[in-house]
């Protein structure tokens, strides 16, 4: 799963064009990431400039 670090990101979308599930959204005020479409391949982790994104292993 995906965890995001809600006051750091500044919204510029590069997680949403690496994201082969479509499930991340992005305006200029918020991030959406829909986890039930999500693969959890982390390309939005390794690709986030400010590392805004993480995984969390689900125990």
């Amino acid at each position: 799963m995906i965890n995001i670090i809600e006051n750091k990101c500044d919204f510029c979308g590069t997680c949403v064009g690496v994201c082969p599930a479509n499930c991340i959204d992005v305006d200029e005020a918020s991030i959406l990431i829909n986890h039930k479409k999500c693969i959890d391949c982390d390309l939005c982790v390794y690709i986030c400039p400010i590392e805004v994104l993480e995984s969390i292993n689900e125990a």
